[in-house]
């Protein structure tokens, strides 16, 4: 990748100021496949002055010529979809048919969902008929620092990069350095499509030094971040002196209620949904709940499925799971698998170290646990592996209790046949969505969370909310 070790900075491809050699890993083997920079304060303070110097004019861009771009953006990003798809796969470990699909799809799914949206968006609007006197507008926040996760990266790039463009706003993008190959692909397909300069703008780095400058710089109006809490706080203190506006979307630790009469395929799709991606999904339903007439039976259902889950290198073709992203996260989740046994939680498939045969690579054995109870370890912190932790419960409310009892509330799953009893209890669980019987949600629905999960919305309309400041007029002239 020619452009690896630079940054893409009002309009140009640039060498770092004061940048230092980072090495990506494969996840798989071990080995390094390339290398970046990451930036210091110099560079970063560049890249915040190209979007400053771009807003007033991009701000004043019409509805017209920013949709022309959105277009042309997904053209450039559809002929370089399966380029995508091998960078996400080599970075941070998706196996290769689900990083061309899902992770690379990710993207074009989005793109295609804000370009909808924003062509039925009105900016400025009466407050109401009768009342055209009093215009309501709606204008861009001005500059945005977006900061973005490995696990999916071209997911979250988009639905930070092209709001912050729909709406006029200029970006300085900064991706995870774990996943940086995607980042510098899709800042190649913005330059292809012709993003003005400045507008958009990228540079590689940690959260100590470029993200923190992002985070407290004066200049910089909005952060949208995803990523844990620990660092959603951080980000949120660093943005209080100035206050910018902060959107967040964090971790998760999501309940799967199965009730008696779900669906016999219920708990293999808990399964499934939970293992995607090496279970590095902030939405994945890990804490599967099962009413007790059931719950043997599931426990059974969900062993199987474990020991049917087939681990391989990334670079395989096939429906396998993958790696983890990097020793840090393998290390951490052998430590949480270790942490469930410890603290009495029975293990009915996978635990500690590598699937037979793998002797190399972040490779963890898929796991799960039975007979937990909602104070262990396994059942309140999000280990972003391929961990599954069951209970049992007696009755409706006390799911709907226990699915609750967490600091999360990003997504909450239900497997029920009662329409009735699916409405009331979606009504009742404190989470941003809800998933039932296996049905995901429209595209362009809100994502976000609520609680420690987060306080933004994504996606759609609201995603197009998001960075935008409502203004109220009074004694507007008629027209």
């Amino acid at each position: 990748m020619k452009n690896a070790e630079n940054f893409y900075i009002n309009g140009a491809w640039v060498a770092p100021q004061d940048g230092t050699r980072f090495d990506v890993i494969d996840p798989s083997t071990e080995e390094v496949v390339a290398a970046i920079s990451l930036g210091g304060e110099a560079d970063t303070h560049a890249a915040i002055a190209a979007a400053k110097a771009a807003f007033p004019k991009w701000r004043l861009s019409s509805k017209a010529e920013r949709l022309e771009l959105l277009e042309s953006i997904l053209d450039v990003y559809m002929r370089r979809s399966d380029e995508m798809g091998a960078a996400i796969s080599t970075e941070m470990g998706a196996p290769i048919d689900m990083s061309k699909t899902q992770q690379s799809g990710a993207g074009s799914g989005h793109l295609k969902a804000f370009i909808e949206a924003f062509k039925s968006f009105e900016f400025e609007e009466p407050l109401r008929p009768g009342e055209e006197d009093t215009r309501i507008i709606h204008e861009p926040i001005g500059v945005t620092a977006l900061i973005t996760p490995w696990n999916w990266p071209m997911n979250q790039i988009v639905l930070k990069v092209i709001p912050a463009l729909a709406t006029g706003c200029t970006s300085i993008l900064k991706p995870s350095e774990q996943s940086p190959l995607s980042g510098i692909l899709f800042s190649e397909i913005m330059d292809e499509a012709g993003v003005p300069a400045g507008v958009y703008n990228m540079l590689n780095g940690d959260g100590a030094g470029v993200g923190s400058t992002l985070s407290s710089h004066k200049d910089v109006d909005m952060v949208s971040f995803t990523g844990s809490t620990r660092a959603g706080r951080l980000i949120t203190k660093a943005a209080a002196d100035t206050i910018k506006r902060v959107s967040l979307e964090l971790g998760g630790k999501g309940a799967n209620i199965v009730f008696a009469d779900a669906d016999e395929k219920a708990v293999k799709q808990g399964i499934i949904r939970c293992f995607n991606n090496t279970g590095q999904s902030c939405n994945a339903p890990t804490r599967m709940l099962v009413e007790r007439s059931r719950y043997d039976q599931a426990v059974e259902e969900a062993k199987a499925a474990a020991e049917a889950t087939s681990v391989n290198a990334a670079s395989e073709s096939g429906r396998h799971i993958g790696p983890l992203v990097s020793k840090m996260q393998f290390d951490k989740v052998q430590d949480l698998i270790q942490q469930g046994i410890d603290e009495g939680a029975r293990l009915v498939a996978g635990g500690v170290g590598r699937p037979d045969g793998l002797n190399r690579g972040y490779f963890v054995k898929p796991t799960v646990f039975a007979d937990c109870n909602n104070q262990m370890t396994v059942m309140r912190e999000e280990i972003f592996g391929p961990v599954l932790s069951m209970m049992p419960f007696d009755s409706e409310e006390e799911a709907i209790e226990i699915a609750n009892d967490t600091d999360y509330g990003l997504t909450n799953y239900i497997q029920t046949t009662d329409p009735e009893r699916a409405r009331r209890v979606a009504r009742a669980v404190r989470s941003g969505m809800v998933d039932m019987n296996g049905k995901g949600r429209g595209a362009g629905a809100p994502f976000g969370g609520m609680k420690q999960s987060g306080n933004g919305r994504e996606g759609g309309r609201w995603g197009l909310d998001e960075f935008l400041e409502v203004r109220a007029i009074g004694g507007w002239p008629a027209e």
